[in-house]
């Protein structure tokens, strides 16, 4: 009887365990196509060809759309990030993979980005059924913050989450840099180049990333000091402001191919990360 009762937990964990991959997998897949359309949307953006569409996910949804079986590409997207949310919702009650994977900040971190990819299921699934989600990123980001600097300590609040946002930029660009991700894969199978071509991705769509987030952080702690809410931008408001810069439209290029490599980094993760 004990030995019943032993396996059926021993095919329990077993089931749990393959589950919560196939929802990791499917999530970083999901991620990565957003990721490299919205990069080869913002490269449009640079070059003067993108024909008015954004370079944020709804541009990419509306970019998906398009194609045949669009209709059906969109909703595997949401159903792709609705996985990537409960493999992070699973990490934060369970513990993630991996050294430390039961620290309360690591499971605060995934509680933390559940959060985040369960607003973005959201956003892709009522674009899917037609019932909104069709504001782009830049009409999103005005709207909450200035419905947040109304609040008591809004202004606070909004410049605390820019704060936390330049923070976590810098620090996903440094840990790019200083190639932390290589101890969540398991790359033993790969030959040296392989491994390399991994970490080429890693360091060059981490990096990528990072500064977009940190720039969107930066713009939201203007907001803040300034007490105005169009001076809070999304990605797609991101993304264009580098053009301005003494770089011009290359500088924007160049990290619009970093977050096209990071989309398939991301599929490189959906492949040999260890979850």
């Amino acid at each position: 009887m004990s030995a019943t009762v032993a396996d059926e937990g021993v095919r329990a964990v077993s089931r749990g365990g393959t589950a919560r991959e196939f929802m990791a997998r499917s999530g970083l897949v999901t991620r990565g196509v957003l990721y490299v359309l919205t990069g080869l949307l913002a490269v449009r953006v640079g070059l003067g060809t993108s024909g008015g569409r954004e370079a944020d996910r709804q541009g990419a949804l509306q970019e998906l759309a398009g194609k045949p079986l669009g209709p059906f590409l969109v909703w595997a997207v949401g159903i792709g990030l609705v996985c990537m949310m409960l493999w992070r919702l699973s990490e934060a009650v369970f513990g993630a993979a991996g050294p430390k994977g039961d620290a309360a900040t690591k499971r605060l971190a995934s509680a933390a980005r559940a959060v985040f990819y369960a607003v973005g299921a959201y956003s892709v699934l009522s674009f899917a059924a037609g019932s909104g989600g069709t504001r782009s990123s830049d009409e999103q980001s005005q709207d909450v913050t200035a419905k947040v600097l109304g609040w008591p300590g809004g202004q606070w609040l909004v410049g605390a989450v820019g704060a936390a946002l330049v923070i976590g930029g810098v620090v996903i660009a440094v840990r790019a840099v200083q190639r932390k991700f290589r101890k969540h894969m398991n790359l033993g199978g790969l030959s040296p180049q392989g491994r390399r071509a991994v970490e080429v991705l890693g360091v060059a769509g981490g990096v990528a990333r990072g500064t977009v987030f940190a720039a969107a952080g930066g713009f939201a702690v203007h907001a803040a000091v300034r007490y105005d809410p169009a001076k809070a931008k999304g990605l797609d408001d991101t993304l264009r402001t580098l053009t301005q810069t003494p770089a011009g439209p290359w500088l924007l290029v160049a990290v619009a191919i970093g977050l096209m490599l990071f989309g398939v980094f991301s599929w490189a993760m959906a492949r040999w990360r260890e979850v």
